[in-house]
């Protein structure tokens, strides 16, 4: 749900809510190596945003995205 604001049809502002569930529709493989220093990889959101994400994270799994930096937060 998103707020807008308007006086004399000119909008004033735009109000998002804090975090927004998106699903991923393309993920990269999962590559071995170090994990003990949060390793991530690339995924595509149904938006087309491409954000990193964690290695266990796969496609078409549904996640929360925080819309003040557009970073992922957790599974949704």
């Amino acid at each position: 749900m998103v707020s807008v604001t308007k006086y004399n049809g000119e909008v004033l502002r735009i109000l998002l809510p804090d975090k927004i569930n998106l699903k991923i529709v393309e993920a990269e493989a999962a590559v071995k190596g170090d994990t003990a220093s949060g390793a991530t990889k690339k995924a595509k959101l149904e938006t087309g945003l491409e954000i990193q994400v964690p290695l266990f994270i796969k496609d078409n799994e549904v996640i929360i995205v925080s819309t003040s930096d557009g970073k992922y937060s957790r599974r949704a």
